[in-house]
């Protein structure tokens, strides 16, 4: 019998070779994740090459497992020869785009390992659209809104990788299908209590400064502190675990008084930069910082030591004597270990096997327990940041091992830094799980009995949604919170709707923080002027300029689309966003009023009747950007146009039928005498 051989088109013999040729490069001459990394394992440790501050000893992982088992505790690697490519495209990419988040990446070829199983293949020359599209739809099927769209940004990458370096069979084009989840500022409450999830509970608020208050033992001071410096300004809690012991900065101001503030490192990109604390939670930052410092400063000391020392191991003042000694008994061991006095000879000799430490006739060699001391210092030592020169010596926030433990026994002669799963769990992060937080040890709860919880995150929303509601503008937003692009200032923004009401509401009050047609209401009407407010202002909604007060309850909008033109329309200086869209429109507006012009001098029929529209736009928004720059009105006040037409879309239409009628009669009187015919004739 002939052997049956079965054919492949050039196109698909290329992509299996472009595919192999992939593998090789990856596999033989990258050295991204290390030379020797093992590359046919399940798992790569790429911890040391992404350089992650604040996350201690956690190990950052890559799993290539597959879609089904992802969740398992014994996870199945993806089959060849897709894990192979896999692979290759991660260490690949990295090379040329790193970054911090590897998951995404990840994620997103499971999800694609995952669509091509379903159509019969586990090659990946074999992706096509439509095996895209099903990929697309078991990310969104597996994730939240938000990391879906993240994951198929990466998967849309993919495509694009595959494509132009000719590994798939046949040429596609692809776009991901997932959109980006909305960041509108939307009403209801559901989009209330989405919003207020994002920010610390009152309970919260209320216990923080009760906790800081009654903080006595180390965990307590040391992470009361850490809140009381996060609810000072918008500081990610990694920029806050990175400050050096010198963070502090005091300048004087024209007026003889002392400005207070924080030298900080973004983590984002953003430059170096000083964070001035506002006067009223300056004292209460600088004393933070002073508890941090003394209770940490033993620490401090056995990193001067070791950077100092690095080969022998570090004995305080009352230990010196054990210096000299070439063996150590159990119990001195126990001594030299532990600050905890009578630690038993079972636990130290325990210790000795699970360390590799020989123990002969009782007894250890001293130069051994120095060797495996210093093989426990944290990873990098002595630099915590390479980057910025920082060294474990020199920060803030550094502890001797298990010091913050509630149930392991604190080191004398080892150091850690704090890491962001030790604040948010002592935030309460973990109580679910049985880990107490500073708030069950202090006796503080919700209101409902139920523990309180609260991220190192949450302060950060809460401060840029302070910002917002008081007016600052979106610039000072984004340098305060140590942001390089003010667009992100929306993620953070959670004034809502009702409270944007209260707010206008208030100012209508204030004779200096309104302008124009609101300033101009009655002072001497039959009732006070808050209760007129909340007559007028039942609702707010917003727009790219500014504000909407229409009562939809009422009536649909009878100007949609045309906000400069209505007067239910408020805008609020300070917002730098709505502020540089109003000068776009100017712009804009300008050369629209020119080629209107420009069409009715060359005679062009309605130019005329454009050309007033455009003047009318332009002359408002001029108005409007001349009272937006005046420096007489200040920020946050409640700005409203004055002389505005009241003429709706329906009056405009009758209006416009009224001509219409008119015009048609005209023309038909005029047919009638051109043909010399009267009506009664006709």
């Amino acid at each position: 019998m002939n052997n049956l051989k079965i054919f492949s088109p050039k196109k698909e013999l290329e992509a299996k070779e472009n595919l192999c040729a992939l593998v090789n490069v990856a596999r033989e001459e990258l050295s991204i994740f290390g030379a020797n990394l093992p590359f046919d394992d399940i798992a790569w440790d790429i911890t040391e090459y992404l350089g992650i501050k604040g996350h201690g000893r956690k190990r950052v992982r890559i799993f290539f497992s597959s879609q089904a088992t992802v969740d398992s505790s014994r996870p199945d690697q993806m089959e060849e020869p897709f894990c192979s490519f896999a692979k290759s495209y991660v260490r690949y990419m990295h090379s040329l785009r790193p970054t911090l988040n590897p998951a995404f990446r990840v994620s997103a070829l499971r999800a694609l390992d995952a669509a091509l199983i379903e159509f019969g293949s586990n090659d990946p020359t074999q992706v096509n659209a439509a095996v895209l599209n099903r990929a697309a739809a078991i990310i969104s099927e597996s994730l939240t809104e938000t990391t879906a769209y993240r994951v198929s940004i990466q998967l849309e990458l993919i495509a694009k990788f595959i494509v132009e370096n000719q590994l798939a069979s046949m040429p596609f084009q692809w776009s991901s299908p997932t959109r980006r989840p909305s960041d509108t500022i939307k009403v209801g409450k559901i989009f209330d209590d989405e919003r207020q999830g994002k920010l610390p509970s009152e309970a919260a608020l209320d216990a923080l400064p009760k906790a800081f208050h009654l903080a006595t033992s180390f965990p307590d001071v040391l992470y009361s502190s850490v809140a009381a410096i996060l609810c000072s300004a918008p500081d990610r809690i990694g920029e806050l675990l990175s400050l050096p012991i010198d963070c502090e900065v005091s300048d004087s101001l024209f007026d003889g008084t002392t400005a207070y503030g924080l030298r900080w490192w973004p983590a984002k990109g953003a430059d170096p930069m000083v964070k001035w604390i506002i006067p009223s939670m300056a004292p209460v930052v600088s004393l933070a910082i002073s508890r941090i410092k003394e209770i940490t400063a033993p620490a401090r000391e056995i990193a001067q030591w070791y950077e100092t020392n690095p080969d022998e191991l570090y004995l305080p003042d009352g230990l010196r004597h054990f210096a000299g000694k070439e063996s150590l008994s159990l119990a001195e061991l126990g001594e030299i270990l532990w600050i905890r006095p009578g630690i038993s000879k079972p636990t130290v000799r325990q210790w000795c096997v699970s360390n590799g430490v020989s123990v002969s006739n009782g007894s250890v060699v001293m130069a051994d327990i120095a060797q495996v001391m210093v093989k426990l210092l944290p990873e990098g030592f002595p630099y915590l940041n390479r980057a910025t020169h920082l060294r474990y010596s020199q920060i803030l926030c550094l502890t001797r091992k298990n010091e913050t433990h509630s149930n392991r026994a604190t080191y004398r002669c080892m150091i850690d830094p704090v890491t962001i799963n030790q604040v948010n769990s002592a935030f309460g992060a973990r109580s679910k799980f049985g880990f107490e937080s500073i708030f069950d040890r202090l006796g503080f709860f919700e209101d409902n009995g139920e523990p309180i919880r609260v991220s190192t995150h949450q302060f950060r929303h809460y401060l840029n949604t302070l910002a917002q509601s008081g007016g600052l503008t979106q610039l000072d937003i984004a340098k305060w919170s140590g942001r390089i692009d003010i667009r992100q200032n929306n993620a953070y923004n959670h004034v809502t709707a009702d409270q944007m009401v209260v707010k206008v509401r208030a100012l209508i009050g204030e004779s200096s923080s309104h302008h124009l047609p609101i300033a101009e209401l009655p002072r001497n009407i039959p009732i006070s002027r808050d209760e007129f407010a909340r007559l007028k202002i039942s609702t707010a909604h917003t727009t790219d300029f500014g504000f909407c007060l229409h009562d939809y309850t009422m009536s649909p909008c009878e100007l949609f689309a045309d906000c400069i033109n209505c007067n239910e329309h408020v805008c609020v200086k300070g917002d730098q966003e709505k502020t540089e869209f109003v000068r776009r429109r100017f712009e804009e507006s300008k050369v629209l009023l020119a080629k209107a012009e420009l069409a009715k001098n060359n005679g062009y029929y309605g130019a005329d009747r454009w050309m007033d529209h455009h003047q009318q736009i332009a002359t408002r928004l001029m108005q409007l950007c001349d009272i937006l720059k005046n420096p007489a009105i200040p920020i946050g006040s409640v700005v409203q146009l004055s002389n505005l037409p009241t003429v709706s879309r329906i009056s405009q239409a009758m209006e416009d039928r009224g001509e219409a009628v008119v015009k048609f009669h005209r023309n038909r009187k005029s047919s009638f005498a051109s043909t010399g015919t009267s009506k009664k004739e006709k």
